[in-house]
């Protein structure tokens, strides 16, 4: 098991730039893929960290609430709404789901942060932690006109 070292940046790094740890290893920041959420401001060699490691975040992406946190693992809660269609109305539906808290993001229950659909880390945790909303910027979408060609 690798010793894992955070360092705290005192500006938020780009995604692409190198960042030297105190033993000397270099990180390089990772871009997850989304693109309204910002790396975090600390740095980590967790190997399953998707900013800093070799994990990949593909599928789904949820905003959650976080109920729990137990060390490197958390305990968050999904509602969404779901409509009955005998009944023409919506119904709230909620889902408890275990997720990896990677050392470098620091979640407290109650926060509401950004999990991202992984390969699986253990036998029920299939999720990891991405960012919170506070690490969120605006995505500003390109507007294409097409001009007719006659």
């Amino acid at each position: 098991m690798v010793e894992v070292i955070v360092k705290e940046m005192p500006e938020r790094p780009r995604p692409g730039e190198k960042v030297q740890l105190p033993n000397g290893e270099f990180i390089r920041i990772r871009h997850v893929g989304i693109p309204w959420i910002l790396p975090p401001k600390k740095v980590c060699n967790d190997p399953e960290c998707p900013w800093h490691g070799h994990l990949s975040v593909r599928g789904q992406v949820f905003t959650v609430t976080v109920e729990s946190v137990h060390g490197r693992s958390a305990v968050v809660i999904h509602e969404w709404l779901h409509y009955n269609p005998k009944y023409k109305r919506y119904e709230r539906r909620r889902k408890k789901m275990h997720v990896r808290v990677p050392p470098c993001i620091d979640v407290r229950p109650g926060d509401i942060v950004y999990i991202g659909e992984t390969r699986p880390l253990a036998k029920t945790v299939r999720h990891v932690v991405i960012g919170s909303i506070e690490d969120t910027t605006e995505v500003k979408p390109q507007v294409v006109r097409l001009e007719q060609q006659q």
